[in-house]
């Protein structure tokens, strides 16, 4: 089994590859979340409509936050750094455009990475790129044990 620095340097080497490899986790797969870009400068996953509705037919407001929060903790968890882990402490959702079929996709940016914090901001847009929802998180930076 690799050790934590072989993981490490196996991240930052390919980010990308990386979470492909070892997965997004049990509740985004089931969601059909898929990771498109993931490197130093953002994270941007697709989601699809289909399995993710709330029972008039929209796409859920939780499977924004769900896309956004894997987005923006795998994300502080790279930027990070070796040894340490982050962990979501806040998380914020706007909802302004609604979702019926196809695809959404989300883009993960950082606004701010320090020691002990890092907040991300995701734009969820729909096929023709308008923005359906405006998610914030902030990620607890800690030692990893």
């Amino acid at each position: 089994m690799p050790t934590n620095n072989e993981h490490l340097a196996e991240l930052y080497a390919n980010p990308l590859e990386w979470v492909k490899l070892r997965g997004m986790g049990a509740l985004a797969e089931r969601m059909g979340i898929e990771m498109v870009t993931f490197d130093q400068e953002q994270a941007v996953a697709t989601m699809p409509a289909l399995g993710n509705t709330q029972p008039v037919g929209l796409i859920h407001g939780g499977a924004y936050v769900v896309l956004g929060e894997s987005l923006g903790s795998m994300h502080a968890n790279l930027l990070a750094g070796p040894g340490k882990l982050a962990v979501g402490v806040d998380i914020n959702a706007t909802h302004t455009r609604s979702v019926r079929s196809g695809t959404v996709t989300g883009t993960c940016v950082p606004v701010h990475v320090g020691r002990s914090l890092a907040v991300h901001e995701i734009v969820v847009t729909d096929e023709e790129g308008r923005r359906c929802s405006t998610i914030r998180i902030t990620n607890a930076i800690i030692d990893q044990r």
